[in-house]
């Protein structure tokens, strides 16, 4: 074997949470390849002080002592990318569009890791929609980007089942570290060809939006399931909140088992066998931790014994 055919593969990264990080570790680790520059978003302030914080993939890129880039847009590196000569750009939630002329560069394209098993969930939200539709699965896609949203030839996936307590905090690490698992095996056999993308079924495609702080309110007259549902697919982002004496309660945890009652008006708080509860349009939720305004987060006994139901 020549030199040449032995020289590691230049590789671009671009990524910028925490559920990117994993993947962003196995490649690092991988001789076979090696990253010639870490893409990601900007630094923003974070919480109540709005201290000015970089994003998890570039602490790690740091560490390991990585070129970092963070452009405000990504189509004004197009010159940049192609100085880097990168044989692949590996692409874990970046957040942003990848435009054609910077798909077209690298020698093998661009792949993407997608935590869903699309066609199914294209688009953003793709980590809440299995737990809020009560899907007994979801999975993690690589497949090869091209100019759609997540429409690539699909490389290669994995299946994670899902009871009915899996919450977004579960879901986003058991996907984060399957799809790690599945990139670098995956990226050596289609540089190698031994796989080639796969075409979406377009005729299964669907497309979640992007959530937003008011996709937490929650809907009393909905169904006791509905709402359980979305208390663990939505915390702790964008959060699940109601009003209760015209201030905002958080309801951050609540039990899968529903309570089969309709005694009382929807969203009325009251005590069910000494636990906190509260009606919904079919059944009632059990509460287990909640956060009323300007207050940290407590369980439901903690709050029951300051507050009168």
């Amino acid at each position: 074997m020549s030199t040449e055919e032995t020289k590691p593969l230049r590789v671009i990264f671009m990524g910028t949470p925490d559920f990117a990080l994993e993947g962003l570790n196995r490649l690092a680790q991988a001789t076979d390849f090696k990253i010639v520059g870490v893409y990601t978003q900007a630094d923003k302030p974070v919480g109540r002080a709005q201290t000015i914080t970089p994003p998890p993939v570039k602490v790690m890129a740091k560490k390991y002592g990585f070129k970092i880039i963070q452009p405000a847009k990504i189509k004004t590196e197009i010159e940049t990318i192609r100085d880097l000569k990168p044989d692949l750009i590996v692409v874990i939630a970046y957040g942003k569009i990848i435009p054609q002329a910077i798909l077209d560069l690298p020698t093998y394209g661009c792949i993407n890791v997608h935590a869903s098993l699309l066609p199914k969930y294209r688009g953003a939200s793709c980590l809440t929609a299995p737990i809020l539709n009560g899907d007994s699965e979801t999975g993690v896609t690589i497949m090869k980007m091209d100019a759609g949203l997540d429409t690539g030839g699909i490389l290669r996936q994995a299946e994670m089942k899902l009871d009915g307590r899996a919450n977004l905090e579960t879901v986003h690490d058991a996907l984060s570290a399957l799809g790690a698992d599945l990139l670098v095996p995956t990226l050596r056999d289609y540089v190698a060809g031994k796989i080639k993308p796969q075409a979406q079924d377009e005729t299964q495609a669907s497309y979640v939006k992007i959530i937003k702080k008011e996709d937490g309110r929650i809907d009393w007259t909905k169904p006791a399931t509905e709402i359980e549902r979305m208390i663990r697919a939505y915390n702790p982002w964008p959060g699940t909140y109601t009003e209760q004496s015209e201030k905002i309660l958080k309801i951050i945890e609540a039990t899968p088992e529903i309570l089969n009652t309709n005694s009382h008006k929807p969203g009325d708080l009251f005590i069910a066998e000494h636990a906190l509860a509260i009606q919904c349009g079919q059944g009632a939720i059990v509460i287990l931790k909640l956060q009323p305004a300007g207050k940290k987060i407590m369980t439901a006994q903690e709050y029951l014994s300051g507050h009168k139901i």
